[in-house]
């Protein structure tokens, strides 16, 4: 009778587990995960504001206690300037649209205008009573600001004349943000404590407020959104869109803060390519340490980021390559995108490193024959493509890559098997099995274990080992039995094995000692199981409660 061969045989593998459901990452979650974070320490106090300069090189402004200071993100975000001049904590600041003005208040009520690269106070707006909450320049006016505070009063100002043009009344309660339209120089919005949100039009300044929402809770932070038609408001737990071209009608409410969220900012995706490429994005912050990104074309939120401190202020350049995050411990994360320049430059951190010798004299040879006019000094080498036609074309050897049109054919890889791989080939089963435990690979005799269930084979096995190998055996099982992953298989042959060479453990001495720790480590597996399940039943009623908010 001829001998059947077996055309095809593979390793044992185990069986593959049920593994943690991992959120895949989207494309962009990648893209808010490239933003390469710095911690800029030693701040005084909270950070309570910051703001970016709508001019290149978009320095950012930090307002932390009775001082602010300017960074500059493409030089490793170090500081370049700290304003000094004020009385008391600073609340806000804001850039003029060409960037050379920066204009600050405090909680002394005073509202300040700076130059940017002297740092000189070059005028103080005096007429809030009570501490100055926010101030803002409009999107396209040089000449004008508004600003609010605990008064409850909003001020519209002439920045030459130091003179307030208008009083604009109607809060009653402290106004705590505000936001200019970037489609109109005229109007603004403003959130308060009293829960609302106001609309003004400084154009009609006798009839009070243009339009009028309720935010429901005391609102933290509010921002206009680039189309000029919808405004975000922050307040609470929640994040609210209103339409204002609807009459203030509320289109989503965001609720996946657990804490107040105290800052919002817009924020675009600077991606030339891709679904998500040059949308807008709302980015918001809050008590509980997490940062959200929202997007309110799909009303859902894209990405989350936890940070160890209560968080208290975000900022977003303008170019898209750096988002600031101010924390209550004084500490700032700034993030800088990680960005492959063109061949004619490099990142930040390329161009501040030393050249090597091979890169200063390509550049000097570079620079030598633009200045001559004689274009590249050195050509590249041109490789000539082998055809059929020419005879070293079949002269090739094995280092030659296949082109494009090439048809390849691979060589199949030989499957290397291990010793038990070997003998369940040749049907030996026993001897499979005792090899494995020799190794003390717990995934290869798992493996091994199931292969023979399939078989029909392991309690026929088990049966036949004698002490020694019966011992491997019992080693194994007392390591292994209460790990999760092979407990469901490992106990029931414990059971087996037990029952089935009762006679075996008792005559032997060393087999009842390895008998002993099995049963210690069920013993102990119990007491942790029982002491998870009590935790268990104090964090669910917990949970429950935090689910109904």
């Amino acid at each position: 009778m001829a001998q059947h061969q077996i055309s095809k045989t593979f390793p044992v593998k185990p069986k593959h587990k049920p593994k943690p459901r991992t959120p895949k990452l989207t494309s962009e979650s990648k893209y808010w995960s490239s933003f390469k974070t710095k911690q800029i320490p030693d701040l005084i106090s909270s950070i309570s504001s910051l703001t970016f300069s709508p001019t290149a090189p978009h320095s950012f402004a930090a307002a932390h206690s009775a001082s602010l200071t300017l960074y500059n993100p493409l030089k490793q975000f170090s500081p370049t300037a700290t304003i000094s001049a004020f009385r008391d904590v600073v609340s806000s600041a804001s850039f003029r649209c060409d960037g050379l003005l920066v204009a600050a208040a405090d909680l002394s009520g005073l509202v300040q205008v700076f130059d940017v690269k002297t740092r000189n106070p070059l005028r103080k707006l005096k007429s809030h009573t009570r501490p100055a909450r926010f101030v803002k320049f409009p999107a396209a006016d040089k000449l004008h600001l508004v600003s609010g505070g605990d008064d409850a009063i909003v001020k519209y100002w002439d920045v030459a004349g130091e003179t307030p043009i208008c009083d604009l009344l109607g809060h009653k309660d402290y106004v705590r943000c505000g936001d200019c339209s970037p489609v109109s120089t005229d109007m603004f919005v403003t959130g308060s404590y009293d829960h609302t949100v106001k609309l003004w039009d400084v154009r009609v300044r006798d009839s009070g407020s243009v339009m009028e929402v309720n935010h429901g809770k005391p609102v933290e932070d509010l921002i206009f959104l680039p189309s000029g038609g919808l405004i975000a408001t922050a307040g609470g737990d929640s994040v609210k869109i209103w339409d204002l071209m609807a009459g203030g009608k509320m289109v989503y409410s965001m609720e996946s803060h657990n804490k107040t969220v105290t800052s919002i900012c817009v924020a675009k995706i600077g991606k030339d390519s891709g679904e998500e490429a040059q949308q807008y994005r709302i980015l918001s912050v809050a008590l509980d340490g997490y940062m959200k990104v929202f997007d309110y074309a799909k009303m859902k939120v894209t990405h989350s980021m936890r940070f160890p401190a209560p968080l208290m202020s975000v900022g977003f350049s303008p170019d898209c390559m750096t988002r600031v995050i101010g924390t209550s411990n004084g500490m700032i994360y700034a993030g800088r995108r990680k960005y492959k320049e063109d061949a004619g430059g490099g990142s930040d951190e390329e161009l501040d490193r030393p050249l090597s010798k091979y890169e200063k004299r390509e550049k000097r040879l570079k620079a030598l024959g633009d200045a001559g006019g004689l274009g590249p000094v050195m050509k590249e080498p041109q490789i000539q493509v082998l055809r059929p036609s020419n005879f070293r074309y079949f002269h090739r050897g094995q280092g030659e890559k296949p082109s494009e049109r090439d048809y390849v054919v691979m060589r199949p890889k030989k499957v290397k098997l291990a010793e038990h791989d070997k003998l369940l080939k040749k049907f030996r089963h026993k001897d499979a099995l005792v090899s494995v435990l020799r190794s003390k690979n717990p995934e290869n005799v798992v493996a091994v274990m199931e292969e023979l269930v399939a078989r029909n084979k392991l309690l026929k096995c088990v049966l036949n080992l004698d002490s020694e190998e019966l011992e491997l055996l019992l080693k194994f099982l007392q390591k292994h039995l209460t790990v999760p992953s092979y407990s469901r298989l490992l106990m029931g042959l414990t059971e087996k094995v037990l029952e089935m060479r009762t006679e075996d453990i008792k005559a032997s001495d060393a087999l009842k000692g390895h008998i002993r720790n099995l049963k210690r480590s069920v013993e102990e597996e119990i007491r942790i199981q029982q002491s998870l399940q009590e935790m268990q039943g104090i964090i669910s009623p917990l949970l429950r409660i935090t689910g109904r908010r």
